[in-house]
This record gives C-alpha cells, structure tokens and sequence, in this order.
C-alpha cells in the first residue's frame, strides 16, 4: 500500500476518487491519517471467541464516524488500481507502453519504448506505480 504522503501528493497533482466497495483509505482532516479505513458494507472483524478464531459482523460499531466529507479524507489505491490508472493516461501522453519489471533492487516502472522511455525505481511495485503516475499527473498539470 503506498504511503499517505504519496496519496496526498496524488491527489494534489489530480488524482480523482470515486469511493467503491473495498477501497482503502485515509481520513486526514482528523489526525487519524495513520488509521487505515475500508470501503465497505459491512463490518467483519477477525478475533477470537472462546479461544477459537472467528469472523465477525457487526453492523454498528460504537466508536464510528457517523460521516466524513469526501475532501476530509485522501484515497490509498492498490497496486492494480495505480497500473488501471496509468494505462488510462498512457494515451494522451505518448508515452507508449507500461512495463514493471522486477530489479535487484525492488522494482521498475517504465514508460514508452524500450529505445525511449522514463524508469521509475522503488523497493516495491506500488511505490514505482505510484511514482510513474505522479509524473504523468504533474506532466497534465503543467
């Protein structure tokens, strides 16, 4: 998952959010950015009744929100949903094709033609992603 630095600097450079079942997010304008929070219909919690693991539902939880805002919260997209977002924008910026390899050093993330293309290295796939569309973000910014 990547971290709530890089979402927020997403979503400042124009990452939109259109919140769906099993979504992961954060709220920030309550101090609570470091809480991870899932788009979800219900509640399901893994512990333990009567020394036997269990699943759980609830479908109120006492120390809930009763709502946030959109705008109060900032969105932590899976690595599937970083590429989903890439491939969407590879078009209007040709650059090409999408390619993430696996490097001695964690992962690479590259941009257009073998002959001609932008390298994006990380320590795991979600950060390169991440880092990639970043660029490409600014890149309609400016």
């Amino acid at each position: 998952m990547i971290t709530v630095d890089r979402a927020r600097q997403l979503q400042q450079a124009g990452l939109h959010w259109q919140p769906a079942e099993n979504d992961h997010f954060a709220v920030t304008a309550t101090g609570m950015e470091h809480q991870v929070f899932v788009v979800s219909q219900f509640t399901a919690l893994a512990q333990s009744l009567r020394g036997e693991p269990a699943i759980t539902f609830h479908g109120v939880v006492e120390w809930a929100l009763d709502y946030v805002l959109l705008r109060d919260t900032v969105w932590l997209p899976s690595e599937t949903q970083l590429r989903e977002e890439l491939e969407a924008r590879l078009p209007a910026h040709g650059a090409g094709q999408l390619r993430l390899e696996h490097t001695h050093a964690g992962y690479c993330c590259s941009l257009g033609a073998p002959d001609n293309c932008l390298e994006f290295q990380a320590a795991c796939a979600v950060e390169a992603y991440s880092q990639a569309l970043l660029y490409l973000l600014n890149q309609e910014a400016a």
